[in-house]
This record gives structure tokens, sequence and C-alpha cells, in this order.
């Protein structure tokens, strides 16, 4: 690897470390060394996964090697697993020279252990009975107006066209979600529910009358 290349990527290891802390592994691995067996001419927070400078090839290091006819392909954001058991994020990046060689690997191995450990102690903490068949959070309103507003949105959901577009029968469908939802329960929703639909109270119940009598008949 030229000395230019190789004093940018150490530059680079350096700070990407810096910037996402210990738990991130830098390593550059030279493809042309006249040493292959110890490919590591940088390495930042080597801890991650115990190796030092002059250390051998990974794995992709050793495919690289092995056939240098063919042109190997980033890859990015994968898993690795570390001898004493880390599980890894990483992503491994090939230099190439002008003629699209590979001469050397960036590789950035991330320790997600406790990351996976804390992700599986918040699913079983956040799981519910329902967990397989995941609905909408139900919302917890603070007073009997923001409920009404609240069944009136849902209606208007369910139907799936503004009030404005809304044939008759859409407008009986919305008004018997909102009667079988214990909406009219609330005082003064007749009220309301006539303005938001742009109905009479007469209307209303006989949307109703009509919502019910279609029930029955199914």
């Amino acid at each position: 690897m030229q000395a230019s290349s190789l004093e940018f990527c150490l530059r680079l290891a350096k700070g990407v470390a810096r910037q996402f802390g210990p738990n991130c592994e830098v390593v550059v691995h030279d493809l042309v060394s006249a040493d292959p067996e110890h490919s590591i001419v940088a390495i930042e927070n080597g801890h991650v996964s115990g190796r030092s400078l002059g250390d051998g090839p990974s794995h992709v290091v050793l495919e690289a090697l092995r056939d240098q006819r063919q042109v190997p392909e980033d890859r990015l954001a994968y898993l690795t697993k570390t001898e004493d058991g880390k599980i890894l994020k990483s992503s491994t990046l090939y230099l190439r020279d002008d003629d699209g060689k590979a001469i050397g690997i960036f590789a950035i191995n991330y320790d997600i252990t406790l990351m996976l450990a804390m992700e599986d102690a918040l699913r079983n903490f956040t799981q519910t009975q329902s967990a397989d068949a995941r609905t909408e959070p139900e919302p917890i309103v603070r007073n009997v107006t923001d409920l009404l507003d609240e069944l009136i949105e849902q209606s208007v959901a369910l139907v799936g066209k503004p009030v404005a577009l809304m044939t008759k029968e859409d407008k009986v469908r919305a008004i018997q979600f909102l009667s079988d939802t214990g909406a009219f329960l609330i005082t003064k929703s007749g009220q309301k529910v006539c303005k938001y639909f742009g109905i009479s109270k007469y209307t209303l119940y006989s949307y109703i009358d009509e919502a019910k009598s279609a029930e029955k008949d199914s």
C-alpha cells in the first residue's frame, strides 16, 4: 500500500474510532504487503476483537488474497462474532488502486453485544399478550372532549375518506361506529357529531336507527 494511502487510512481510522468511542474497532489491512500473514497495518480499539498491529488476516482478507483476479464487493452492516462471544456489526470496504485492484481493506467492527441484550430486555418488557398481532397503541386522552374527538377521527379513518366526500352510506357507517363505541354516552356528543358530519339531529337519529337495523339484519 502506498505511503500516502496508508497515512490517510491511519488518520481516518483514528477519526472514526474517536467519533464512535471505545466499542468501535477500526482496522486497516494491507493486501499487497510482502508479509500477507501480518496484514494489519493500523488498528484502533483493538480490544474489541483482541487483535493488534501486525496480526494476521481475517476470513474476509483471506478471500480477497485468495483470488486477486476477481473484484471483491464491499460488505456493509453485517454481523460478526469474536472468539470470546462478542457480537459485532461490521463493514468491510476495499481500498483500490487506479486499475480497480484491491490493495487494502478498511474495516469497522462495532461491538453491539450489550445493545442486543438491552434490545431483548426491552422487547420482553414491552411485549403484550397480543404481540404477535401488533395493533396501534390505544391513545390515553385527558378528558371526554378529547375522547370524542378521537372517536370521530377513528370513524373517519374507518370510512377512509374525508366528510366532504362521504356518501350517505359512508356517514351511516361512521355513525354506527360511534354508536358502537359509546360515543353518544358523552354529554352533547350528538350536537358535535351533527356539526362535524353536516347533518341535522333528526338525520343523526335516523342514521343510528338505520345502522341498528342493518346490524340486526346481518
